[in-house]
């Protein structure tokens, strides 16, 4: 817990803000890397894994959507074998289901093609399954082809990140909750850290801030030509005599001009499946609700320099998924696109989780992992889905970028 102590005396080497799972596999990997380091992380809730970690739908992607050669390739094909490998070693359960991604007309059939070719490139075993072979794996699940990813899975990221916050602490690392970043100095020889009762001081700091990058990059100096845009997906869990009704994921084929997967039926670890998400752009960062508001975040929405061009560009898809927000039946006409047997009363116990997306001030969106750095701070901008299954790789190279700068 936060304690009213001034912490001056003592300095880290290293002091990481955010306890999300990026965070703490980031503080892990340097323990890892150089176990005499002197590491605390700093977390503004009183929990980890409280905002991003904590509401995905907890799926180990396999990869098969990023482009080839980027970041998010890259890491999410070592992050899902390593979160496996992790899991195993850590006693938490996950389970290797596989995803079928569902073509129901003829242009996503035409999509699908270049899933296939990605899938290539990415080094990814993908099977192309005909519309009676989907029908013989999947009962109810209507659509004229599928692709199979066998790879892909599912498991709860909040244990994997208290695996990690444990080997964080085990390895002598401090963790510290209930404290929000009020004020960052960077000089030459160290960067100060301070919230209201208390400060460090640390020759590294590293920035894994989620929903607040942007205004802890700004607290610690750095020029932001981008903001975080708040998106919030909406699921549903099915009632319990449907948890069984599919065995694998099923994913609609996604638009490529659109940054999220689309509507899905999800089976998660705990035994449930789930349906969803939405994404509207959320009235607060971490507002969970339909209508959860922040007057602070609406206020940097709308005086945000890329918000027309967000809004213009994405018109007639954000109006499609607010309708779908407040109306529930054109949520249910978008799963019953490829499981025609779902009904209104099968959607029950709405939650949410938000995304946030870092978009540039000419208003396009930030697709890779993004980072930044300065002298002595490494700030993660941008790091949306698949971070949680990139989350040890992702941890592991700003690790190594961390270390490097000493």
């Amino acid at each position: 817990m936060d304690r009213i102590d001034s912490g001056t005396r003592t300095m880290y080497d290293f002091c990481v803000i955010g306890g999300g799972i990026v965070g703490v596999a980031t503080a892990w990997n340097i323990l890892r890397r150089d176990p005499s380091a002197k590491v605390i992380l700093v977390e503004k809730e009183r929990a980890l894994a409280a905002h991003q970690t904590g509401h995905n739908s907890g799926v180990i992607h396999a990869g098969i959507y990023y482009e080839p050669g980027s970041l998010k390739a890259k890491l999410c094909r070592r992050g899902a074998a390593w979160t496996k490998e992790f899991a195993a070693e850590q006693g938490i359960p996950f389970r290797e289901c596989g995803k079928l991604l569902v073509a129901t007309n003829q242009l996503e059939l035409d999509r699908m093609q270049g899933l296939v070719e990605r899938a290539r490139l990415n080094g990814i075993d993908a099977e192309l399954l005909d519309r009676a072979a989907l029908r013989e794996r999947e009962p109810m699940v209507a659509g004229l082809a599928a692709l199979f990813i066998k790879e892909t899975g599912i498991i709860d990221y909040r244990q994997v990140t208290a695996a990690l916050a444990r080997l964080v602490t085990e390895a002598g690392g401090e963790i510290v909750t209930g404290a929000e970043i009020a004020e960052i100095t960077e000089r030459g020889d160290a960067v100060t850290v301070s919230t209201q009762h208390r400060t460090w001081r640390t020759r590294r700091l590293v920035a894994c801030a989620g929903g607040q990058a942007d205004r802890v990059a700004r607290l610690a100096g750095l020029k932001t030509d981008f903001q975080i845009m708040p998106f919030r997906g909406e699921y549903y869990r099915l009632p319990a005599g449907k948890s069984q009704m599919v065995k694998h994921l099923i994913y609609p084929i996604p638009d490529p001009e659109l940054p999220f997967l689309g509507v899905h039926l999800s089976p998660t670890i705990g035994g449930e499946l789930t349906v969803g998400p939405s994404a509207v752009l959320a009235l607060g960062r971490e507002r969970y609700t339909t209508f959860g508001f922040s007057a602070r975040d609406v206020a940097d929405i709308l005086k945000f320099p890329g918000l027309g061009k967000v809004a213009m560009a994405n018109f007639k898809t954000g109006i499609r998924e607010m309708r779908n927000a407040v109306w529930k039946r054109g949520y249910l006409r978008e799963a019953r696109k490829y499981c025609p047997s779902l009904q209104l009363s099968d959607l029950q116990g709405k939650h949410s989780g938000v995304r946030a997306q870092a978009v540039m001030n000419d208003g396009t969106f930030v697709d890779d992992f993004l980072i930044r750095s300065t002298e002595r701070m490494v700030h993660v901008i941008n790091a949306p889905s698949p971070a949680a299954t990139s989350a040890l790789p992702i941890g592991e190279m700003i690790a190594d970028r961390a270390l490097a700068a000493r």
